[in-house]
Formats: C-alpha cells, sequence, structure tokens
C-alpha cells in the first residue's frame, strides 16, 4: 500500500505517517497544501490520498476540490478525506461524483491505525467508506416522513453497515445473519428507497446518498 498525505497540521500528518510506516504502509509524500498534494499524486502514484478537508488557503473545502480532481486525473488512486467535524455535505458531494475508492473518516478515528488502514485497503479495493459516527448520527435523527422512515430497525441496521461499505458477508457476520437473509434485507432496502435496477454496487452508494440526502 503507498500512501501520501495532505493535512497543513504538521504534528497531524507527520504523526500519521509515523503510524503507518510502522505497519507496512509505504508513505510517499507528507504536504501541506492542495498544490503540492496534486503535484504529489502526478509523480508518486498512490494507491491512496489521505486528504484533510479544510486546507488553505481559505481552510475551507479546498481539500474535497483536491480530492475530486485527483479522482478525475487519476482515476486508480483512491482518495480518503478527514475531517474534525462532521458533515455530511462532503461525503455526499464526493460520492455523487465519484461513487467508488472514497472515503471520509472524523479525524478521532485515525488514532486507531488498524481501522485507518482497514479503510485505506477497502478504498483501494474501489469501495466507499463512511465513518461510522456519522452513519450513525444520520440514521439516529428523527424525521417525520420521507423513504427512510420505511424501513425496518434490521433494514436500518444493513443500511449502516452498508454505509460503512460492509459486503454483505461481513454484514451477515456482524449481526449474526444468514447470506440469504441479508440479501432479503438489502432488496428491500433498495426497494423501498425506489431504486431502479443496476448493478448492486451502484444502488448501494444510490442507497448510501439517499442516507445522506436526508440529513
Amino acid at each position: 500500500m503507498r500512501v501520501v498525505i495532505a493535512d497543513d497540521e504538521v504534528l497531524l500528518r507527520e504523526g500519521l505517517s509515523r503510524l503507518l510506516a510502522e505497519v507496512g504502509v509505504d508513505v510517499a509524500a507528507s504536504v501541506g497544501d492542495p498544490n503540492a498534494l496534486l503535484r504529489r499524486a502526478a509523480l508518486d502514484s498512490p494507491d491512496v490520498a489521505i486528504v484533510d478537508i479544510k486546507m488553505p488557503p481559505t481552510r475551507t473545502d479546498e481539500g474535497v476540490a483536491a480530492a475530486l480532481a485527483i479522482r478525475q486525473r487519476h482515476p486508480t488512486v483512491g482518495v480518503l478525506l478527514l475531517s474534525h467535524y462532521l458533515d455530511a455535505r462532503y461525503a455526499m458531494q464526493l460520492l455523487e461524483q465519484q461513487p467508488s475508492r472514497v472515503g471520509y473518516l472524523l479525524k478521532e478515528r485515525v488514532s486507531d491505525v488498524l481501522v485507518l488502514v482497514d479503510a485505506l485497503n477497502r478504498i483501494a479495493d474501489g469501495e466507499c467508506v463512511l465513518d461510522p459516527t456519522i452513519v450513525s448520527r444520520l440514521l439516529d435523527r428523527r424525521r417525520q416522513d420521507g423513504p427512510l422512515q420505511q424501513l425496518t430497525d434490521r433494514e436500518r441496521e444493513v443500511l449502516r453497515l452498508m454505509a460503512e461499505g460492509r459486503s454483505n458477508h461481513n454484514i451477515a457476520t456482524t449481526l449474526v445473519l444468514s447470506p440469504k437473509t441479508v440479501e432479503r434485507h438489502v432488496g428491500n432496502i433498495f426497494g423501498k428507497l425506489d431504486l431502479a435496477q443496476s448493478d448492486d454496487y451502484h444502488r448501494r452508494v444510490l442507497a448510501v446518498l439517499a442516507l445522506l440526502r436526508a440529513s
């Protein structure tokens, strides 16, 4: 696994570099601004770029813009966005334009190097990964109407794990269900969210977007 890291907090990016190096991840570059990130993504051919959402000069959404540029210019490079704050808009913006090889984690999560490496591996394999805290808070909000309200408690659990990038097999193991039962729940979710027939991966992304849009 080869990564580049972009964050204007020197201590955080150096800490991440050290953590990842200790578990055998090759950190090709560690930079502090979007322009340097784009250069290193082109030069170093990483598997994944780890990108802070808020970087210079305005510290608003420069990281999101850089992430989208990397995905458009280098389709094989995945992107993991990091943020101190929970804001579903950034995840939705990224997923709507680049529905694979992307992720969004809160910075508090990456101190657990096993969680971080798992997310990086899944992104490199083409999946999308959302922070469990984001998913849980979205699903726990009470709404009076909307398609998500049609889901049963079990279907909401399945959708939560889908949004975290979990496979049907992993969902079955986590919830102690049979694979066929999970397939049935996933099919029910697709139906209740009125997702048109297409490949399963595309519909899984659409289901996650439905969750994000309802926030």
